[in-house]
C-alpha cells in the first residue's frame, strides 16, 4: 500500500492505495467514526491481491489530521470523489464501516450513478424517515457527554463496547489512542452532529447501485441494530446478521466479513 495526500481547503487527508492487482474493481474501504484505516487490515490482507484497494484516514482521523472540523458529509462525498478522479478509479466498490456507511448513502445522493456496489457495515440509513428526534438530540449533544468521562475510561468502555473479541477491542483501543481526550470528544462531537444534520436535510440518500448491509447480532452502537431492522424490512436490501460480533464487526470476525464482501463482489457486483 502506497500513502498518498489529497489537499483540501480544510487540511489533508492521507489515503492509502494498492492499484497493482490488474483488476477491473477497486475496493474503497471508508472506516467508522474515530477509526482509521487500520480497521481494515484483515479485509486489506486478504483482497490486496486480488482486487485494487483504497482506504483513507477521514478528514479529522489520525494521520488526517489537524483539520478544520467545520466540514458536512456533503465535503466528504465530494473529497472523496476527488481522489477516485485523481487515481483515475471508474469502478468503485464502497465498504463503509459505521460512519463510512454514512458517507457511502451521502456520496450516492451527491455523486450519483458512480458506484459499482456498496457494502455497509455496522452502519443505518439516513433517511429522516427512520430517525427519532430523540436519537438526534443524542447526536447534536454527545461531545458534552463525552466529556464528562475520565479519558483512560473512555479508552476502555469505546474499546470494549464496539468489538467482542480481543482482536477487535485491542484494535480500536490502539486507533483512538492517538487522540487526546479533548481531539477525541470534539471529533466524536462534529461527527453525530455532522450525521444528524445528514438526517435533517431530509434528502432521498437513494443507493443506486447493488448494496450488502452487514450488522453484528451484539451491535450495541447507539441504535444500529434497531435502524438496521427497519432500513431492510422497508428497502429490502439482503443483510448478513454476524453472530458474536460487535459494532466493528469486520473486526471481530474478520474471515466471515471476507466471505460476505468477496461472494457480493463476484456475483452481484456487474
Amino acid at each position: 500500500m502506497i500513502e498518498k495526500i489529497y489537499k483540501t481547503e480544510f487540511g489533508d487527508i492521507h489515503y492509502y492505495i494498492n492499484i497493482s492487482a490488474g483488476s477491473k474493481l477497486t475496493l474503497v474501504f471508508l472506516p467508522g467514526l474515530t477509526a482509521d484505516h487500520t480497521l481494515f487490515d484483515k479485509q486489506i490482507e486478504y483482497f490486496e491481491n486480488r482486487y485494487n484497494i483504497l482506504v483513507w484516514d477521514a478528514p479529522g482521523h489520525s494521520a488526517s489530521r489537524p483539520f478544520k472540523l467545520s466540514f458536512e458529509l456533503a465535503d466528504k462525498a465530494r473529497w472523496l470523489n476527488g481522489i477516485l478522479m485523481e487515481e483515475k478509479i471508474d469502478n468503485p466498490v464502497f465498504v463503509g464501516q459505521s460512519m463510512g456507511g454514512y458517507v457511502t448513502q451521502a456520496f450516492c445522493q451527491y455523486v450519483p450513478g458512480v458506484l459499482r456496489g456498496c457494502v455497509i457495515i455496522d452502519s443505518s440509513p439516513l433517511q429522516m424517515a427512520y430517525s427519532s428526534q430523540f436519537d438526534l438530540y443524542f447526536m447534536e449533544h454527545s461531545e458534552t457527554m463525552y466529556r464528562m468521562y475520565p479519558w483512560q475510561s473512555l479508552l476502555k468502555a469505546g474499546a470494549k463496547g464496539v468489538a467482542e473479541t480481543e482482536y477487535g477491542r485491542q484494535n480500536m483501543y490502539d486507533m483512538m489512542r492517538v487522540y487526546s481526550k479533548d481531539e477525541y470528544c470534539k471529533l466524536v462531537g462534529h461527527g453525530y452532529r455532522m450525521v444528524a444534520n445528514a438526517i435533517k436535510a431530509d434528502l432521498p440518500y437513494k443507493l443506486d447501485c447493488p448494496v450488502q448491509i452487514i450488522c453484528g447480532k451484539n451491535d450495541k452502537a447507539g441504535f444500529t441494530k434497531k435502524y438496521n431492522e427497519k432500513w431492510i424490512a422497508q428497502a429490502g436490501y439482503p443483510i448478513a446478521w454476524i453472530e458474536n460480533a460487535g459494532h466493528n464487526s469486520n473486526a471481530d470476525k474478520p474471515e466471515e466479513i471476507n466471505g460476505i464482501i468477496e461472494d457480493f463482489v463476484e456475483h452481484k457486483v456487474t
